[in-house]
C-alpha cells in the first residue's frame, strides 16, 4: 500500500528587514523526499499561499549544499515543484498519511497562523496519521489545536531549533520570538541534543520533530517506520 506525504514550505523570502533574505532550508525538503521516495510513497508540497518557495541562499552553500541539494537544484521538475506549490484549500488532509513541516527562518513568519495549515494537521493526527516537522518547521505545529481545544504539542516531547543554535547562528536579534520558550509555554516537554547541531530525533507516539537541519534524514527515518506499523 503506498502512503502519501505532504511536505510544508514557507513562502517567505526574507526577514524583516528585506535585505537579509531567508526561504527554505533546502536540505530540510530533500533529504526526507529522498528517503520517502526511497520507499516508493507519493509526496506533494503545500506552502501557506501556495505557489513559489524561495531558497535560503545560506543553505545553497558548501557544507549544506551536499548530494541531494545538488540533485535537486539540477533537476528542472524538482524545481518546478517549488514553484508551483499547492495552497491549503488545495489539500484534501484525508488523502495524506503523514505531514512533514521543513524550515528555513522563513516559516517563524507565516507557518503559527495559517489556519489551512492547521486544520490540515489536526485532520491528519485526529485520523491516526503521523505529524512531524524539522527544524524551524516545529513553527507549524505552535498554534494548531486538537478537536478539544489543546494544543497538539501539550504535554507531548519534542525538539526544535534551540536558542543556543539560533545565538551561534548569528540571528537571535533578528527572529520574531523564541522557539524554545514558545514551545515550553505551551506545555511541550522540549529536548534538545548535548551540543549543538547534533542530528537529534524526538518521537512521541505520532509526533516526530528534528532538531536542526542535520536531524532531517533521520526524522523522515522514523516518520517512514511508523508508517510501516500503520
Amino acid at each position: 500500500m503506498s502512503r502519501r506525504i505532504l511536505h510544508v514550505a514557507t513562502n517567505i523570502s526574507h526577514f524583516d528587514n528585506p535585505a537579509h533574505p531567508t526561504g527554505l532550508w533546502l536540505s530540510e525538503l530533500t533529504h526526507a523526499w529522498d528517503v520517502f521516495a526511497a520507499r516508493g510513497y507519493e509526496q506533494r508540497i503545500v506552502s501557506p499561499r501556495g505557489g513559489k518557495v524561495p531558497l535560503d541562499p545560506r543553505a545553497l552553500k558548501w557544507p549544506m549544499r551536499d548530494t541531494s541539494s545538488r540533485a535537486w537544484l539540477a533537476d528542472p521538475a524538482k524545481m518546478a515543484l517549488l514553484s508551483a506549490t499547492a495552497c491549503p484549500a488545495d489539500i484534501n488532509p484525508q488523502d495524506y498519511d503523514a505531514i512533514y513541516f521543513t524550515g528555513g527562518h522563513g516559516v517563524m513568519w507565516d507557518f503559527p497562523n495559517s489556519e489551512g495549515l492547521q486544520a490540515i494537521t489536526r485532520v491528519v493526527w485526529e485520523k491516526g496519521g503521523i505529524v512531524s516537522a524539522v527544524c524551524h518547521g516545529y513553527c507549524g505545529l505552535l498554534n494548531t489545536r486538537l478537536e478539544d481545544g489543546s494544543f497538539l504539542v501539550s504535554g507531548r516531547k519534542i525538539t526544535v531549533f534551540s536558542w543556543t543554535e539560533e545565538r551561534l547562528a548569528g540571528v537571535s536579534g533578528e527572529i520574531p520570538y523564541n522557539a524554545e520558550a514558545e514551545v515550553k509555554a505551551r506545555k511541550a516537554l522540549y529536548e534538545k541534543a548535548l551540543l549543538p547541531f547534533m542530528s537529534h530525533v524526538v518521537v512521541d507516539g505520532k509526533l516526530v520533530t528534528g532538531q536542526n537541519p542535520f536531524s532531517a534524514r533521520a526524522t523522515a527515518g522514523k516518520v517512514a517506520s511508523l508508517l510501516g506499523r500503520l
